[in-house]
């Protein structure tokens, strides 16, 4: 008979089949009432506040939730694993139109159909083992979180940051309401799709966010380190700060002025036309008849479509504007590009020397007037110009100016704008202040009563919450259904006493969002939003996860909101959270999954099919976390079928451990360099670019190698790899870890254990990969072991059988030679 080593045998030990229903049933349970996710109060450990996006109630999980709750997961349990006192918080933005809007479709009351809602998928995040924090839950339909938005817009308005103003608003004159953005369909109610929102001037309230302008641009470049880059972008160019003038142009016929704003005033003597936005106040005087009802077909149709989707269009007023500088006679136009919220409302069009203007002057054969040529060339001609030059160059044909350069001529432009009193200097920021007011019930009361004696009146801080009416009748008509609440409606004024009438719009839901992680620090307290010194423990966050498309609304309001509570003593910091990360989202085929393409991949029946750990696996591996991902079934059934091997590999070796034994063959050092490798490797991830698809692959290559060398592996480093191995996925896979650990015989949350440790001298390789080029272009390679002499790496190099017929009849003149890594041959 053959003489088999004793390790053969033990590979033949029966091995355990991976169930994941019975393994993640049983630790699903367990874990169901532990309270060991919950973070320290009191702690010497560091802190790590790691938190993703928490998501509206919409019924039930998208494979979207599942990617960004299992990165941030993740996170939290490898920082865990490294020692830190990590706080992993959820809750629910659970107010919105889409509550109202099942009201309306399946006779649901707003609340009953939210918290059902929050029950599923709160259930459904259990199921996926999220180490979150619940005893520190927060839903933002709660009176007891939304009563603090109300107390927040009564510091702001106490601060003059929050005023009433009309604005335009959707409406629906067959439903008779406002209606929100998403709620316009193709231009047309989404009730009824033949008829055309119009657009309706209703009073509205407003936070100054433009207070903030300046320093939420600024401190942009305080998280250059922590945020992507392509979120600054945005922000950036959402904030948009131009320099540049206001010019008070002067009504022909009156004498009033129109003040326009340009960043251009160098180009102004080439100004041919005055264009005012549909919405400016002077188009009401100006516009009769035709002319005024093109105007407001220009109001409506821009409501129902973004202004970058449509046709320059404009329509001539009649009226002619004088220039100031020239005394030019221009013909003041109405134009639908033109926006009332940016500048002053109106811009003097200048079409040689700005692209837009160039389109719509010559569309409307309006002049074209060069007054600007390059540096180096000569004045364009009108009658051939093709394009408008928008470049900076040398000011002609403009008066006492001709010859300066357009920077210089701007200076000099300015301050007499200034001196003789029609116009300044100026900056202006394409951000509005942020307008707050829903005509809708689903949301946080605004906390203010109108009395006709005393008029606007905030609600006593003492008298809050201004809780929200239950018994409404929602039919998605009329302005809003709490204007149906008499009990609701009616109060007495808070100053006089006298018959008042409570306001009945409610909050924009950004708002709830605004502020909702310094909640999770202190979630119940009852008199204070937060506690400022538990806030301080945590603040800011270290790690926020989310979407790029909240790039520009929540980050920009949440930002605000944090200097804003800064400004009233609550907090000391100056930004939410020091590093964000937006992951990409999940496709399939190619495409964004819904209903309506019918390409939606349920989670739970991939839990049911797979696993909750094969779909967070899948969703790290199948892409870098920054880029979008296609789910692929065959992709979720590798990963099964990985979890499937590491499992039967450690149950079929688990017996055989000996802790402490030394490493014997061969096979086990080539599995201890490898298993360091793997840890240097997925450590690094962790630590800098957070490709976890390349961890899980140095996994993947880890367990190849320990079933290559598994006939050799001896005891003490059986018990090594393992415990590694498991240790390495646990923060990716937590069922089949728990199970694992528990296989082989160890106890508590893997999540706790120490993260595993790096030797570099188990890491390194037995020789080392030495690079050979000649005259710095890489022509081959060597291998010798660590540590060897240059003298014999050089000739290693030189008798290497692909550099030796390189080298014949050429003169070597220096050899450079870095030991362990490369030989630079110069040759002639």
């Amino acid at each position: 008979m053959r003489d088999y080593p004793k390790s053969f045998f033990a590979y033949l030990m029966p091995e355990k089949s991976y169930d994941h229903n019975q393994i993640e049933t049983k630790w699903h349970q367990r874990w169901e009432n532990a309270t060991f996710y919950q973070a320290e109060e009191v702690s010497t450990r560091p802190k790590y506040y790691v938190l993703e996006m928490f998501p509206y109630p919409s019924g039930t999980l998208h494979m979207g939730h599942v990617r960004n709750y299992s990165i941030g997961d993740t996170l939290a349990r490898y920082m865990w694993m490294r020692g830190y006192n990590v706080l992993h918080p959820m809750g629910w933005d659970a107010f919105g139109l889409p509550a109202e809007n099942a009201a309306i479709k399946r006779n649901r009351h707003p609340r009953e159909w939210t918290l059902s809602n929050i029950a599923h998928m709160k259930k459904q995040l259990r199921r996926f083992a999220f180490s979150y924090d619940w005893n520190r839950e927060v839903s933002t339909c709660e009176p007891e979180y939304y009563r603090w938005n109300q107390w927040f817009f009564l510091k702001m308005l106490e601060r003059g940051l929050a005023y009433r103003k009309k604005a335009l608003l959707n409406w629906c004159p067959e439903c008779a309401t406002v209606l929100a953005n998403e709620q316009v369909v193709e231009g047309c109610c989404w009730r009824h799709e033949t008829t055309p929102v119009e657009q309706r001037e209703i009073e509205q309230w407003f936070l100054k966010i433009t207070d903030y302008a300046d320093e939420l641009l600024a401190d942009i470049d305080k998280l250059r380190e922590g945020w992507p880059e392509r979120v600054l972008t945005m922000q950036t160019n959402w904030i948009g700060r131009s320099e540049g003038a206001e010019i008070d142009f002067r009504l022909e016929s009156t004498g009033e002025p129109i003040r326009v704003f340009t960043t251009r005033v160098d180009t102004i003597y080439g100004a041919t036309c005055v264009i005012l936005a549909p919405e400016h106040p002077l188009v009401g005087k100006l516009a009769q008849g035709d002319v005024l009802a093109r105007v407001k077909a220009m109001v409506d149709e821009r409501g129902r479509r973004d202004t970058g989707d449509i046709e320059k269009q404009g329509v001539f007023t009649g009226h002619y504007a004088i220039n100031p500088y020239n005394g030019a006679k221009v013909p003041i136009w109405v134009g639908n590009f033109v926006l009332i919220s940016y500048g002053t409302g109106a811009i003097m069009a200048v079409p040689a020397h700005d692209d837009r203007d160039f389109e719509f002057c010559t569309k409307y054969e309006i002049p074209v007037r060069p007054v600007i040529r390059p540096v180096d060339g000569e004045l364009a001609d009108p009658a051939t110009m093709k394009l408008a030059f928008t470049q900076d160059g040398v000011v002609e044909n403009s008066g006492e100016y001709s010859g300066l350069a357009s920077e210089e001529a701007r200076k000099r432009m300015s301050a007499r704008a200034l001196r003789e009193g029609f116009g300044k200097a100026s900056v202006t920021f394409r951000i509005r202040d942020w307008g707050i007011s829903r005509q809708r019930y689903w949301g946080t009361p605004i906390p203010v009563i109108h009395c006709p004696h005393c008029g606007v009146v905030p609600v006593p801080e003492s008298e809050l919450p201004v809780v929200l009416p239950l018994n409404v009748e929602i039919t998605g008509k009329g302005r809003s259904p709490l204007e149906n609440v008499p009990e609701f409606v009616n109060v007495k004024c808070y100053k006089c006493g006298a018959d008042a009438r409570r306001e009945t719009d409610t909050m924009d839901t950004f708002v709830d969002s605004s502020w909702y992680f310094y909640r999770y620090c202190d979630p119940k307290n009852g008199t204070a939003p937060f506690d400022s010194d538990k806030v301080a423990k945590w603040f800011p966050i270290d790690q926020y996860i989310g979407g790029v498309t909240h790039a520009i609304l929540h980050l920009i309001y949440s930002r605000f909101f944090t200097k804003v509570m800064r400004d009233i003593g609550l907090i000391k910091n100056n930004e939410p959270a020091q590093r964000l990360f937006t992951q990409g989202m999940v496709l399939k085929d190619g495409t964004v999954m819904s209903k309506s393409k019918g390409n939606i991949v349920d989670p739970e029946e991939m839990v049911a099919k797979f696993g909750a750990d094969t779909c967070r696996l899948f969703a790290l591996f199948a892409a870098p976390p920054e880029r979008d991902m296609d789910w692929l079934e065959s992709g979720a059934e590798g990963q099964f079928r990985f979890l499937g091997r590491v499992y039967r590999f450690v149950t079929r070796n688990a017996a055989k451990m000996e802790p402490g034994r030394p490493p014997e063959t061969s096979g086990d050092r080539r599995a201890l360099r490898k298993l360091h490798q793997t840890v240097d490797k997925v450590t690094q991830d962790f630590d800098t670019r957070w490709h976890f698809n390349t961890s899980i692959a140095a996994i993947m290559e880890l367990v190849n190698e320990l079933h290559a060398q598994e006939a050799e592996l001896t005891g003490g480093v059986i018990a090594e790899v393992l415990e590694k191995l498991i240790l390495l996925l646990g923060p990716f896979a937590p069922y089949a870890a728990e199970e694992m650990w528990e296989e082989t015989g160890h106890t508590g949350p893997v999540f706790l254990q120490p993260w595993p440790k790096f030797d570099p001298e188990l890491a390194r390789e037995e020789e080392a990969e030495i690079v050979v080029q000649i005259n710095g272009k890489l022509r081959g390679r060597v291998y010798a072991a660590h540590g060897t002499s240059r003298e014999k790496l050089e000739q290693m190099a030189r008798e290497n059988e692909k550099i030796r017929p390189l080298l014949e009849g050429k003169k070597i003149v220096k050899v450079i030679v870095v030991p362990d890594k490369l030989v630079n041959i110069v040759a002639k």
